[in-house]
C-alpha cells in the first residue's frame, strides 16, 4: 500500500472574466463545460476552496483530471484509481454485469465476487469505457450563415450536414469516435472526441446486502447506508491502445488516475464532481413543467407500480426467479421512485409558480424595451399557444410508449413480425434461418414468465392510458371494450389472451411455420395483434407525427427565450442543460432541513447499518462478516472517533448519468463516489433549490474498509495511492 504525504498545491494567479455577478448563481447550482471553466467561474471555485489550476482539471496537451474519468457502459460514469487500469463505479452501474456472471451455484449478486489475481478477473463482452480526448467549440462552423429566419426543417438539415463533415474530419485517420452536440437549444455546438476501450473485466463487487443495502426502501432517501460500488479493470493491447478482448491483453496504463484521500470530508468542505449527467430541463416553461411533472409522470408512475407489483410476486417464488428478474426490477424501480420524488418536489418547492414569476418578469422586461426586433414581448403567449396544441399529443405518446414498453408482448410482436416480413423476398434458406430465430425468441418469452406478468398488468395499463389521455388518441378497440365487454378491462384482456397466437407457445410456433401469405392472414385476424397495431398507429402516426413538427417550433422559441433571459440578466451565468457530455459541478458538504422540525445531518456511519438490520426485510440484511468486524471493532484505520463513515451529502448539482462519478476534494483527491440524490432534491432536473438539493456519495473510506476488512482483497489496496496529511 503506497501512502505519501500531500502537499498543498500552489494557487495559480489566473486571468478571468470578472464582469459576471457570481452571487446570482445559486450555491451548488450548475453543470459546467470543462473547457470554459477558466473564462467563466473559476474564480468562484477558488473562493469556495479549490486549490487546483484550470489546466489540472482539463488539458488536451498534458494529463489532467478529465483523463481519469470515463463513460462506463452506456449511462454511468467511472474513474481510474490505479496505474494498472483499476476502475471504480457504482454497484448499480455494474449490476447487470454482476448478474450475467451469477448462477444459482455462483451467486455473485448475493455473495459478492473478488478476484484473487489478474487471471481471475471476469471478461464482460459488450462492455465499453469511453475516454474524452478533447472538446472544441464548433459553433461558428455549424451556424455560419444559419439564421432563425430559416424554416426549422431547412435549418436542421443544413446543421446536420455540417455536423457530419466536422465529425468526420475530427477522426479521419484515427481510431477515435466523435460527436457534435447542441447546447442552449441549438445556440451553440461542441465537438467531443472520444477513445473507446472494449476489454473491461470485473474485479470485485461486494454482496448485494452491502452494494444495495437499503434497496428500494431507501432508494433516493437520505440518510443512506449503501456501499454502492464495484471494481472493474480496463485492458488494452500491448501498445496500450484499445483492443478486443484477448487473454494476451494487459492492464491499461492511464494518463491519469486519482489519488485517494484518507482525510475524508467535513461539513462546509469544498467538493466537485466530474461526470456525465444525462439530462436536465432547467429552462422549461411553467406550462411544460406542469404537463410533465403533474400530468405525464403520475400516469407513468401508476404503470410502473403495476409492473413492479407483478415482478415482485414472481421474484418471491424462488431464487431462480429472483436472479432472473432482479436487474429488470431494479431498472424499473429506480426511475419509478425518482418520478415520485420529482412530482412531490415540484409541488412542495413551488417550482411551477417560481417559473411563472420568472415568465412574468420576462414579459414586463420585454414589454418595456424601446425596440423589440427579436419579438420577446409575444414570446410567452406563443409558448402558451404551442403547448396547448402539444400537450394532448405529448401525453398520448409519453404515456402510451411507457405502457407498450411495460408489456414484453409488444416487443415480441414487433420484432417477430419485422423479422418475418422483412425476409418475404429472400431465399427459402434465409427465411428458414429467420423463422428459427423467431421460434427461439418465442421460447425465451414463454419460458421466462413474462406471459403471466403481461396478462396480470395489461388490464390496468389499458385503463391508465384511457383515463389520462385525450379521446382523440384512443384506438378503436376501446369502443369494442365498452360495447362488447361492458367496460370490463379484465374480461377484455382474458378474451385477447385466449384467442391470440402470441399467448400460447404451440399456436405461436404453428403460426410462423406457415407461408408469408398465411401468416399475414392469421395476423390480420389476431385480436391481440390488432390491439398492438391500432396502438402503434395511434402513437406513431397521430401523436408522434405532430409532435415532431411542434417540437421544432417549440425548440425555436426556447432558443429565443434563453437569449432573452441572458439579455435580461447580464449578471448571471447561464449553464447549458445536461446532455451526457462531461461536466463539472461544485458545491460543499452540507446538511439540510427537508421539512418543518426535521434536520438531516451530512453523514452516515456503520452504526446506522447495524441499527437498520432487519432479517425479515431483504433490503436490510447485514452480512455476517460485516457484523463480525463491527462487533470486534476491527475498523482501524478507517474509523473516525470510533465510527466508520459510510455516506455523505453535498450541494453538487447532479443528475442521472452522474452515477459512479468521482467526488473530489479541493486538491483533486478522491473522497467519494456519487451514487444518488436525496428524494426532495430530484426536482433539480427541472429547478435547482439550494436549500434541499443534495447529491449522495459513498465515502471512499468505506470502500477501502470493505475491500480490506470484509472482502480480504487487500492485494487491490497495494495498487492505490492513499493520501493522508
Amino acid at each position: 500500500m503506497k501512502i505519501r504525504l500531500a502537499f498543498r498545491l500552489k494557487i495559480f494567479a489566473l486571468i478571468v472574466i470578472t464582469g459576471n455577478a457570481f452571487s446570482s448563481v445559486k450555491a451548488g447550482e450548475g453543470m459546467w463545460l470543462l473547457s470554459l471553466l477558466d473564462s467563466l467561474n473559476f474564480k468562484d471555485m477558488q473562493e469556495k476552496g479549490l486549490r487546483l489550476s484550470p489546466g489540472e482539471i482539463y488539458n488536451i496537451n498534458h494529463s489532467s483530471l478529465k483523463d481519469a474519468v470515463v463513460i462506463f457502459g452506456g449511462g454511468c460514469t467511472g474513474e481510474l484509481i490505479s496505474p494498472e487500469g483499476l476502475l471504480i463505479t457504482n454497484h448499480h452501474c455494474g449490476y447487470s454485469r454482476i448478474q450475467a456472471h451469477s448462477t444459482v451455484e455462483k451467486d455473485y449478486l448475493t455473495n459478492g465476487f473478488w478476484a484473487g489475481s489478474l487471471q481471475e478477473e471476469l471478461p464482460n463482452p459488450g462492455l465499453n469505457v469511453t475516454f474524452l480526448v478533447r472538446m472544441e467549440d464548433v459553433t461558428n462552423k455549424v451556424l455560419d450563415g444559419i439564421t432563425d429566419a430559416m424554416a426549422e426543417t431547412d435549418r436542421s438539415q443544413q446543421i446536420s450536414s455540417r455536423i457530419n463533415v466536422i465529425r468526420n474530419e475530427a477522426i479521419d485517420g484515427t481510431h477515435y469516435q466523435a460527436e457534435v452536440k447542441p447546447f442552449y437549444f441549438g445556440k451553440a455546438y461542441y465537438l467531443f472526441v472520444y477513445e473507446v476501450y472494449r476489454d473491461v473485466r470485473l474485479v470485485g463487487t461486494p454482496p448485494e446486502s452491502i452494494g444495495r443495502f437499503g434497496g428500494d426502501t431507501d432508494n433516493w432517501i437520505w440518510p443512506r447506508h449503501t456501499g454502492d460500488f464495484s471494481l472493474f479493470r480496463i485492458y488494452a493491447g500491448k501498445d496500450n491502445k484499445p483492443a478486443e478482448y484477448s487473454p494476451d491483453n494487459v492492464p491499461y496504463k492511464p494518463k491519469k488516475y486519482l489519488n485517494i484521500s484518507m482525510n475524508g470530508v467535513q461539513e462546509g468542505d469544498f467538493t466537485m464532481i466530474l461526470g456525465y449527467p444525462g439530462r436536465t430541463d432547467q429552462y422549461l416553461t411553467s406550462g411544460a413543467l406542469e404537463m410533465i411533472a403533474l400530468k405525464a409522470l403520475p400516469a407513468k408512475i401508476d404503470i410502473r407500480t403495476e409492473r413492479l407489483n407483478a415482478l415482485q410476486e414472481e421474484m418471491a417464488r424462488g431464487p431462480e426467479n429472483r436472479l432472473r428478474y432482479a436487474s429488470k426490477y431494479v431498472g424499473i424501480s429506480n426511475a419509478w421512485k425518482k418520478w415520485i420524488g420529482v412530482t412531490n418536489g415540484v409541488e412542495r418547492s413551488g417550482a411551477v409558480d417560481n417559473k411563472k414569476k420568472t415568465e412574468d418578469t420576462f414579459k414586463k422586461w420585454a414589454g418595456a424595451l424601446p425596440a423589440d426586433p427579436e419579438g420577446y414581448a409575444g414570446l410567452m403567449d406563443e409558448f402558451s399557444r404551442l403547448y396547448k396544441l402539444y400537450k394532448p399529443h405529448y401525453l398520448a405518446y409519453d404515456i402510451g410508449t411507457e405502457m407498450l414498453s411495460a408489456l414484453e408482448l409488444s416487443s415480441l410482436m414487433n420484432r417477430s413480425q419485422t423479422m418475418f416480413f422483412g425476409t418475404a423476398d429472400s431465399s427459402e434458406q434465409v427465411r428458414k434461418t429467420v423463422t428459427d430465430k423467431i421460434i427461439t425468441m418465442g421460447e425465451n418469452y414463454f419460458s421466462n414468465g413474462a406471459l403471466e406478468i403481461d396478462r396480470r398488468i395489461m388490464p390496468s395499463l389499458l385503463r391508465i392510458y384511457y383515463e389520462n389521455t385525450d379521446p382523440a388518441f384512443h384506438p378503436a378497440f376501446y369502443a369494442t371494450l365498452r360495447n362488447e365487454f361492458n367496460g370490463d378491462y379484465q374480461l377484455f384482456v382474458s378474451d385477447l389472451f385466449e384467442k391470440s397466437h402470441y399467448t400460447n407457445q404451440a399456436r405461436f410456433n404453428q403460426l410462423f411455420s406457415k407461408s408469408g401469405k398465411a401468416v399475414s392472414k392469421k395476423l390480420s385476424g389476431d385480436p391481440l395483434t390488432n390491439v398492438y397495431r391500432e396502438f402503434s398507429i395511434s402513437l406513431m402516426a397521430d401523436a408522434f407525427g405532430k409532435l415532431d413538427s411542434l417540437n421544432r417550433e417549440i425548440n425555436k422559441l426556447y432558443r429565443k427565450y434563453v437569449t432573452g433571459l441572458q439579455a435580461m440578466d447580464t449578471g448571471k451565468l447561464f449553464y447549458p442543460d445536461a446532455n451526457f457530455t462531461m461536466r463539472l459541478t461544485y458545491g460543499k458538504v452540507e446538511s439540510y432541513v427537508p421539512a418543518d422540525a426535521v434536520y438531516y445531518d451530512w453523514y452516515s456511519t456503520l452504526d446506522g447499518i447495524i441499527e437498520k438490520e432487519d432479517t425479515a426485510i431483504a433490503d436490510y440484511h447485514v452480512p455476517i462478516k460485516l457484523k463480525e468486524v463491527y462487533v470486534q471493532d476491527d475498523t482501524a484505520p478507517y474509523a473516525i472517533d470510533g465510527k466508520v463513515p459510510v455516506c455523505f451529502i453535498a450541494s453538487n448539482h447532479t443528475s442521472g448519468g452522474n452515477s459512479g462519478s468521482p467526488v473530489l476534494d479541493a486538491n483533486g483527491n478522491l473522497v467519494g463516489v456519487n451514487f444518488d440524490r436525496n428524494w426532495e432534491g430530484t426536482v433539480s432536473d427541472y429547478a435547482y433549490n439550494p436549500e434541499i438539493c443534495r447529491n449522495i456519495s459513498l465515502d471512499i473510506r468505506y470502500v477501502l474498509f470493505i475491500i480490506d476488512k470484509v472482502a480480504d482483497a487487500d492485494w487491490l489496496l497495494d495498487e492505490l495511492t492513499l493520501i493522508k496529511n
